[in-house]
């Protein structure tokens, strides 16, 4: 039998419908320090003496204290057809740990002599003091995969073998996703929640036919959010922050006018759009929509998108930019027409 890899190792029918309905990990398996055991992404909270709390899952470590909170936050859409990484690569197992976890295994005897053999000989195991390492102990770390919970697109890609990379060193340059600061930055950014986007209104109850309505948000709840990745074992780390910059109106019919004529309202001194003040009803809004139809007995769906920029800055000096994220929600607005009195 040819020597298969860890990846095509987890597509044993078995392992994989145990992966997918979220079951425990394969037979004998073992945590490793990350937090998770093989084939599996497995998440632990700690709390710091001065009550921050931080969550690892997948070997990363997430501290999300400058995080958006509140019942309406939600996770950013990019704008373009960049995605966060779906599965990635991370310390895993100490030379001790990947002993205990493998040799379960092929005592099991269910992978075939063959492949328990060429295994054995790969992580030089019948050495009591070199096998898996063990002579470097404190000095490097088994790097292993780790998958996106919630199994996006690509998830099942990152199938290389356990792969050994010495503390101070540079994972190697042709494993796609293995930790870096910008792999971290892109973890990060999966992560971020900002706060939700109903827009006030005026009038709030209902608005009326050909009369502007005035839009703006909360400048207080509209500020920059950040999430900080990092992998202590490593030293490395990368923090991805978002800064609303936009909100883009779609008033939910054609017969409609927008303010300004693009729909995108620019924030501005931390605001997005200007509350509305007595005696400016017929004022044009510099955030606003012009209803030019009544919604009858019903509602108009407004849409309110609020574009978020992101940037990131990591360990050594790295950083740069990430796709614009946004995230939005609908409300329903009643436009009435206006009564006129006959006399």
């Amino acid at each position: 039998m040819p020597a298969m890899s860890r990846g095509n190792y987890l597509l044993v029918p078995a392992v994989l419908a145990a992966l997918i309905l979220g079951a425990g990990g394969p037979a004998h398996a073992e945590k490793g320090f990350g937090g998770g055991t093989d084939g599996q992404t497995e998440q632990r909270a700690d709390t710091s003496d001065d009550g921050t709390v931080s969550v690892t899952v997948g070997g990363v470590v997430f501290d999300r204290s400058k995080n958006g909170g509140g019942d309406s936050v939600g996770a950013l859409t990019s704008s373009t057809s960049w995605s966060p990484p779906p599965c990635w690569y991370a310390p895993k197992y100490t030379p001790e740990q990947l002993q205990k976890y493998l040799e379960p295994i092929w005592e099991a005897g269910s992978t075939g002599y063959e492949w328990d053999a060429d295994q054995r000989e790969k992580y030089n195991a019948d050495d009591e003091k070199k096998g898996f390492n063990k002579d470097k102990s404190d000095k490097g770390y088994w790097w292993g995969s780790y998958v996106d919970k919630s199994y996006p697109p690509g998830w099942d890609s990152c199938d290389e073998d356990y792969f050994w990379v010495d503390l101070g060193d540079p994972p190697p340059a042709d494993i796609e996703n293995a930790v870096t600061p910008e792999v971290l930055a892109g973890l990060a950014y999966a992560e971020i929640r900002v706060p939700g986007t109903e827009v006030t209104l005026a009038p709030a109850e209902a608005t009326k036919v050909n009369l502007p309505t005035w839009a703006w948000l909360d400048g207080a709840e509209f500020k920059p959010v950040s999430v900080t990745a990092s992998v202590p074992e490593i030293g490395v780390e990368a923090t991805a922050t978002a800064e609303p910059v936009s909100l883009r109106i779609e008033p939910g019919t054609p017969d409609a006018e927008v303010y300004p004529a693009s729909g995108v309202c620019e924030i501005k001194d931390g605001r997005i759009g200007e509350p509305y003040a007595k005696g400016k009803a017929n004022d044009t809004p510099p955030c606003g929509v012009k209803y030019l139809r009544s919604s009858g007995d019903g509602t108009f769906p407004l849409r309110a998108t609020v574009t978020w920029e992101i940037h990131w800055t990591g360990s050594g000096g790295a950083g740069g930019d990430l796709p614009d994220g946004t995230f939005g929600a609908t409300q329903d607005v009643v436009v009435q027409e206006i009564q006129a009195v006959n006399r």
